[in-house]
């Protein structure tokens, strides 16, 4: 599936070459994440950033940056009895070349899962057990995100978390709390079949926003009616105003996680957050340590990431997969196997 001045297509592409360091994979699974509509819709912002030097939407980009794949192939000066062919490899979606490196999935010279082959640096790269699923692997970028931002917060026993938005990143930082042994959970999502996922993955209370206030449900539940905890919330959705309202509706010194992707411009009540204490927090996640983390979480069968896929689809049907996750009417998590028959 290639992406091209904005269009998508399949079609045949050439093969990557694998580079110095580089192990030649081919794609097993692919997870389809709100970050490739980002990418799509959002190349403006792309700025200054060196990660994204050289992003050219006259080139043809090869998305998908939550994989795993079977090792057929090696670069110059890379570990075959590490990484031996027939093995099963996922990585950190950021390939070293030139000096630098690119993310994987968005960049011209490092094509991702939406393809049939892809490069990963074995330096980022783990083999994975025969006895995980392939679906399980790819998702462990999508669940270290939660589990960075998780971290970051330095939220503590007796603090009460509100999560707002139980899509693929929101139940990703209900399983991050959920292994630290936080509760209970709150969880706000309009979705009902969201919100029961939510459950499944930890979340001892949901909440329907438009029948009750989360903030209101936090009071409830918090120790002392809030007075003796800190509200911690993990902005999960990135729509646009969705922090100004959080902003305005949250408990007198909350802590504001912003974990939803905002590749907009928006703006926040500074007088308002000022006057209330808030605490916000951009960025920042995942580090290495919260990838990793994760996927040995995964391999060692202590976490199942897999009741969040929704649908399992082949290259044919990626565009509109890509549809459904713009307008967020799909399911947290869809899956790409490119050698699924087509149609």
């Amino acid at each position: 599936m290639v992406l091209n001045e904005g269009g998508l297509t399949v079609r045949e592409t050439a093969d990557p070459v694998p580079g110095e360091g580089h192990l030649l994979l081919r794609t097993l699974s692919c997870a389809i994440c709100a970050s490739d509509i980002h990418f799509m819709d959002h190349p403006e912002t792309d700025g200054d950033d060196p990660l994204f030097a050289g992003y050219d939407r006259h080139a043809d980009i090869v998305m998908g940056h939550e994989f795993v794949g079977e090792v057929i192939g090696h670069g110059p000066n890379t570990d075959a009895e590490q990484f031996p062919l027939g093995s099963r490899v996922t990585s950190i979606p950021f390939l070293f070349a030139q000096g630098g490196g690119y993310i994987i999935g968005q960049h011209q010279d490092a094509p991702g899962g939406f393809g049939e082959q892809m490069l990963v640096s074995q330096v980022m790269a783990r083999t994975v057990p025969d006895d995980v699923s392939d679906d399980a692997v790819a998702l462990v970028d999508a669940f270290a995100v939660g589990e960075g931002y998780v971290r970051l917060s330095g939220i503590r026993d007796g603090d009460v978390p509100v999560v707002v938005g139980a899509g693929a990143i929101g139940l990703s930082a209900v399983a991050a709390l959920s292994r630290r042994g936080i509760s209970p959970i709150i969880v706000a999502d309009f979705n009902a079949d969201r919100r029961r996922l939510a459950e499944q993955f930890g979340a001892h209370i949901v909440v329907d926003p438009v029948a009750e206030s989360p903030y209101a449900v936090w009071r409830k539940n918090a120790p002392n009616g809030g007075a003796d905890a800190t509200c911690f919330i993990y902005e999960c959705v990135g729509g646009p105003g969705i922090v100004n309202r959080i902003v305005a509706e949250c408990p007198h010194g909350s802590f504001v996680s912003c974990a939803g992707g905002h590749y907009t411009q928006d703006a926040v009540g500074i007088a308002t957050a000022t006057r209330k204490g808030i605490r916000l927090q951009f960025g920042g996640a995942p580090e290495a340590p919260d990838w990793y983390g994760v996927l040995d979480a995964v391999c060692r069968k202590e976490f199942d990431p897999t009741p969040c896929i929704g649908m399992t689809i082949g290259l044919d049907n990626v565009a509109e997969a890509l549809e459904l996750a713009r307008t967020a009417q799909g399911p947290p998590r869809i899956m790409v196997h490119p050698g699924r028959s087509r149609g």
